[in-house]
């Protein structure tokens, strides 16, 4: 604030002595001085513009060398909005910040993390164990809810891992069924009231619909479902116009409707649980 106050007191300045040169000058050199202007006129206008920096460190070997993209969904479109190289385990990105959004960290064509661009100094850390964004308020928020989420994900998965292991050791597989569908069933609810609670205290910025479309991204298609009901009859006008959340909406209800025709009562009408899946992609070494 303090460097677009001085530069606009240069500009003052500059415009001062335009107006006291001798008129000869001023006429011979009006249009130098009408760019030179303009010039620093950008200058400063630049300055003041909020800009992103991402700062990135990664230990994972199948990174270097790589190129990195930081894409993000533009007028329904998923736009390139910058590339670099991993060189020696860093990387870097920065630029201009029309508006605060939320884009993801690609490897070619794969999706590694989500990150949100916002002013502030951005820093990404990417290991085999875990990968994290902080530095800024909402990167912070949406990493601390990724983090337990993830663990929710680890937890669900290791019951793949007992089921293994019981029906090796000779359990019953109705007894290892009935012991671990309780299990998943709270898992599963733990996971239901994480996301519902996250989304709705950020309604109205950008990590209410961008989780909302990392949740509702892991169906086949659009559905309703008894956490997505809940998430609208609370929603505010702001998250409701959010053109995914919108769009998203409106195609579960023509498909709900359209399904409630055809089919039977007591027929499944879809996926209506959707396991925890970890919310951040990193390749294996």
């Amino acid at each position: 604030m303090r460097k677009c106050f001085k530069l606009r007191k240069y500009i003052f300045l500059f415009r001062y002595n335009v107006v006291h040169l001798p008129f000869e000058m001023r006429n011979e050199s009006s249009m130098l001085k009408k760019i030179i202007y303009l010039s620093t006129l950008a200058v400063v206008l630049a300055s003041c513009a909020n800009s992103y920096h991402v700062q990135g460190v990664s230990s994972v070997s199948a990174l270097d060398g790589s190129k990195l993209y930081l894409k993000a969904v533009k007028n329904g479109e998923v736009k390139n909005l910058d590339s670099c190289d991993v060189v020696h385990g860093e990387f870097h990105f920065a630029g201009l910040l029309d508006t605060i959004r939320i884009a993801n960290l690609f490897m070619d064509d794969e999706s590694l993390m989500p990150v949100v661009l916002e002013e502030g100094e951005i820093t990404v850390k990417i290991d085999n164990a875990m990968q994290s964004v902080g530095g800024t308020p909402l990167n912070d928020s949406l990493y601390k809810f990724i983090d337990k989420h993830n663990q929710l994900s680890n937890r669900m998965s290791e019951l793949s891992h007992r089921q293994s292991q019981m029906l090796l050791d000779g359990v019953e597989e109705d007894v290892i069924n009935e012991q671990l569908s309780v299990e998943a069933a709270q898992i599963a609810q733990e996971e239901d009231e994480l996301v519902t609670k996250f989304i709705v205290a950020n309604f109205d910025n950008v990590l209410g619909p961008g989780v909302f479309m990392m949740i509702t991204s892991q169906y086949r298609y659009p559905i309703l479902t008894p956490q997505i009901e809940d998430i609208m009859s609370k929603a505010t006008k702001k998250f409701k116009e959010d053109p995914y959340v919108k769009d998203y909406y409106a195609t579960a209800q023509e498909n709900e409707a359209r399904m409630n025709g055809l089919n039977e009562p007591g027929t499944p009408q879809g996926d209506s649980v959707a396991s925890p899946a970890p919310l951040t992609n990193v390749p294996k070494e």
